[in-house]
């Protein structure tokens, strides 16, 4: 039986016949990678090949790197093997790519979801023989509100807040949910300050997007200043002592975890916002079907579920494959990972950001990766 085109290794997804990998979650000499969260930008590869606005993201991420950028839709060749890099709609700079050789179309998502966030190009189905697909939120109980509803719950708490004259602390990822939510806030009465981490990355963005002005929050900033308006921080600033100066302050979460109220009471959140950058139930569905795919495998998420229902309801030969990725339970930067720590309230650069915890078992929420391959072959 021939290989497939593109094979889980422990390193990564490998496109044997170009000599590369996809998102690689060990060091390899040449990576394609979709977007900048931790989970598929990883630190040690020789070389990175990205889209074109993903690049500066990577690299003040990762530090002193070789990478390219390629424009979307623009085909480049390895060893013959035809690569291209096309929007995924999960954050800005993300892609899917695109694998072409000798007949046979695969398409790799990363993370991706279909709703117009207004700051990340917006998702493009891709056609193609086999597709590799998330499925971080694979179940039907995952049904997305527009994001102008939910943005606007958002406004109205943080202008509730601001009238009681208490701080609107709300929790997102430092990439992508943290500008996604800063470009829609409502600043006509309200200021935005950031956590280190949020601030620093949204500097980086602005050059690619037209954000509301953001303050940094810094040893100077008073409980004052900071009364009645928004503080944007990642998760892991929740329960830190850099918290103190905040109060009084009210918590929120914004993400897909949500959904489940019992995410909520883990955390000791007030609030929950379910915003996601990842594609619900029906966006998964509806983007495996505009491929006109025959082949599906299914990576982080409810991956065995998912496939089996691909397989059951919509008669495609779908597979499930394990990966390090993680989805939405740790889009995080490399570096805050290693700062997991007590810190003086003063030290506002110095918090980790870590991962809303959904309750998930380590079965879903694909922390291994064997060395296997798919067993088929695109028609």
């Amino acid at each position: 039986m021939a290989q497939p085109l593109l094979q889980f290794t422990n390193k990564g997804i490998y496109c044997k016949p170009a000599g590369v990998y996809l998102d690689p979650w060990k060091p390899v000499h040449k990576a394609l990678i979709t977007h900048g969260h931790a989970d598929h930008s990883r630190w040690g590869h020789k070389k990175y090949i990205t889209h074109n606005d993903n690049v500066p993201i990577i690299s003040h991420r990762l530090g002193d790197i070789n990478v390219s950028g390629v424009p979307y839709n623009d085909s480049f060749s390895i060893n013959n093997v035809k690569f291209s890099f096309h929007p995924a709609g999960h954050i800005p700079g993300s892609s899917q790519i695109r694998v072409a050789h000798k007949g046979e179309v695969w398409v790799f998502t990363g993370d991706y979801k279909t709703e117009d966030d207004g700051i990340s190009a917006v998702y493009e189905p891709v056609q193609c023989d086999t597709f590799i697909t998330e499925c971080t939120f694979g179940l039907p109980a995952f049904k997305w509100r527009d994001q102008q509803l939910v943005m606007d719950d958002i406004n109205i708490w943080c202008a509730q807040n601001h009238i009681e004259k208490k701080t609107s602390v709300l929790f997102a990822y430092s990439l992508g949910k943290a500008q996604r939510v800063i470009k829609h806030l409502d600043t006509s009465q309200m200021k935005i300050y950031c956590h280190g981490a949020v601030y620093k990355m949204t500097e980086v963005l602005r050059q690619q997007i037209n954000f509301p002005p953001t303050h940094l929050i810094t040893r100077e900033t008073t409980k004052e200043e900071l009364a009645g308006h928004i503080v944007i921080a990642p998760p892991g600033a929740h329960g830190s002592a850099w918290m103190r100066k905040m109060v009084p302050y009210v918590t929120a979460s914004a993400s897909g975890w949500m959904t489940f109220r019992g995410a909520r009471r883990r955390k000791a959140i007030d609030k929950g916002f379910v915003l996601s950058d990842h594609c619900d139930w029906d966006g998964l569905l509806e983007s495996i079907e505009a491929t006109g795919c025959e082949n599906v495998i299914t990576t982080h998420g409810y991956q065995e579920i998912f496939a089996r229902f691909l397989r059951e309801e919509k008669g495609l030969n779908a597979i499930s494959e394990r990966t390090q990725y993680e989805g939405e339970n740790s889009e995080l930067e490399a570096e805050e990972k290693n700062q997991i720590e007590e810190v003086d309230p003063d030290a506002d650069n110095n918090i980790a950001e870590q991962p809303i915890s959904t309750g998930q078992s380590k079965e879903n929420s694909s922390t291994n990766s064997s060395s296997t391959s798919t067993s088929f072959t695109a028609s």
